[in-house]
């Protein structure tokens, strides 16, 4: 729900800035949050899964002492890895703008250096309490994280872009490094949090962890858990790596292959920005659902692999692929058929680019579902101690996209839809890889009618009722009053026709945080 919350925080606020910033500026923040993802993924991006996975796993057996050992060494690994990206980022911004033939991308990169830092330092402790199956000082950071950055990338992206406005400068460059201010300020924040957090408990002298006993038995060297941290983390790194190499490629070829076509500058990059801030945007909220269920759902697949309780794993795989279809299943329909009004409605000053903004998630919203669905089998077989996997899969399926995306782009007249494509078939490749390892190392069988065929039904009858009913009450109402009773109907319907699918069991239903309350006393 945290992970939801801080998504649609992050979606409001982009907005607004998107509007401020405009275009080019868009273009540059977007290039620049590329190159920043990759050195957070080789950097730190890995610590919070790789910090809960081994902690849980040590818990499990009852060695307590050997969890708070490796969150120490943790701790150090992620000082150094984080302090040498963020110097990478400082030094290396010139180099990155001429690279990626934009002028005034070293402006968000040196202000997205520190945050390599704080992020790491970060994630550490996130994990530190999610190996514990304790999501609440990582919930509650996040939001607050989110609000503090939505607050502060709108107040700087707008003072600095009137800033430029004032000095006759082009504003796109001042725009973007404001907006990453807001990343910053809202990082520093959350591990200001978290120091707090832990000098709070030392001072009240409560034990961090859940289980009483321990297991002084057998106690690790720093060297063996380093060792566990490094080829635990390695793997993630190298498979999210790959999956952010995806989209700064994208930036790469298409940038260089357009120019090499006698594409203007200024035209790539606003098409760049309408790709990753409006079409990119609107994939990502859904499938973030996948990514915080993922990190939920880790570290008690890790404890019961662990404890080898086999069907209480494939349960859990039950229960948690159900609801991310459930929920990214429609989103994916929605997307697609309230197009036009989601555009119209939030990013009103796209002028030129509306309709190919409209098409762009018209044509690529089914990324949602494959994205949720890549996302969660590889925690899936992460926490099933099958690492490797996942980065061969990642880099067979990196290894097609950049071939069919250079070729779309520089073989057609395709352009920006050409990274729609690869955007799509990208994670598919992915998610089919991911799931026949899933059936073939745990003898899984997914229940293809529950978690998808009821889902697509549902969302399908839910498509076609909201989307007649935009059309009805467009002439009358206009489209924002339309799109808002659209949605509306949408929700109900989709409600109504999963409930008479029987779509989701009372046994489901009672696993579900808060509402499941109810049916647990039933």
């Amino acid at each position: 729900m945290a992970g939801l919350v801080s998504k649609l925080i992050g979606f409001i606020y982009r907005i607004p800035m998107a509007n401020i910033m405009g275009n080019t500026g868009n273009g540059l923040y977007s290039v620049a949050f590329g190159i920043y993802n990759i050195a957070l993924t080789l950097s730190s991006y890995s610590m919070p899964l790789a910090v809960s996975k081994l902690m849980s796993a040590r818990l499990a057996k009852g060695e307590v002492k050997n969890a708070k050992r490796l969150f120490h060494d943790a701790l150090l690994f992620a000082f150094i890895s984080g302090l040498c990206a963020a110097l990478v980022l400082w030094f290396g911004a010139g180099a990155f703008a001429g690279l990626y033939k934009k002028a005034g991308l070293e402006q968000p990169l040196r202000v997205l250096a520190p945050t390599v830092f704080v992020v790491a330092l970060l994630g550490t402790c996130r994990g530190y309490f999610q190996g514990q199956r304790n999501m609440v000082p990582t919930a509650v950071s996040q939001v607050i994280e989110q609000i503090v950055n939505a607050v502060v990338s709108v107040a700087a992206s707008s003072y600095f872009v009137q800033l430029a406005l004032r000095r006759g400068e082009e504003k796109g460059p001042y725009g973007a490094m404001g907006g990453t201010m807001g990343t910053l300020a809202g990082a520093l924040t959350a591990l200001i949090l978290f120091l707090l957090l832990f000098a709070i408990l030392r001072s009240w002298k409560r034990p961090m962890y859940l289980q009483p006993k321990e297991d002084d038995r057998v106690l690790e060297e720093h060297r063996i858990l380093m060792k566990a941290i490094v080829l635990t983390i390695l793997p993630v790194i190298i498979s999210q790596s790959i999956y952010q190499l995806g989209y700064t490629l994208d930036d790469l070829l298409f940038g260089n292959l357009m120019a090499a076509k006698g594409a203007e500058e200024s035209a790539v990059t606003d098409l760049q920005g309408v790709f990753n801030t409006q079409y990119n945007q609107m994939i990502n909220l859904p499938a973030a659902i996948a990514t915080a269920m993922a990190s939920a759902t880790l570290p008690s697949i890790v404890a019961s692999f662990t404890r080898k309780e086999y069907p209480q794993v494939k349960k859990k795989i039950d229960t948690v692929l159900k609801v991310n279809m459930l929920v990214a299943i429609p989103s994916a329909v929605g997307l697609a058929v309230l197009a036009e009004p989601i555009m119209g409605v939030l990013f009103p000053r796209l002028d030129e680019y509306m309709d190919e903004a409209v098409w762009l998630l018209r044509s690529g919203s089914a990324a949602v579902v494959f994205y949720a669905l890549s996302t969660l089998s590889t925690s899936i077989l992460q926490g099933c101690d099958n690492m490797r996997l996942p980065v061969i899969h990642s880099g067979i399926s990196l290894f097609f996209h950049v071939l069919l995306v250079a070729g779309l782009v520089y073989f057609t007249d395709l352009g920006v839809y050409g990274l729609v494509i690869g955007n799509v078939t990208f994670p598919l490749l992915v998610c089919i890889l991911n799931c026949r390892s899933v059936h073939r190392i745990l003898s899984y069988r997914f229940r293809i009618m529950d978690s998808f065929i009821k889902p697509l039904m549902a969302a399908g009858v839910m498509g076609i009722v909201c989307l007649s009913v935009y059309q009805f009450l467009k002439p009358h109402f206009g489209m924002t009053g339309s799109f808002l009773v659209a949605l509306i109907w949408a929700l109900l319907i989709y409600v109504v026709m999963l409930s008479a699918l029987r779509t989701l069991s009372r046994e489901e239903l009672a696993s579900l945080p808060i509402i499941g309350r109810r049916y647990r006393k039933k």
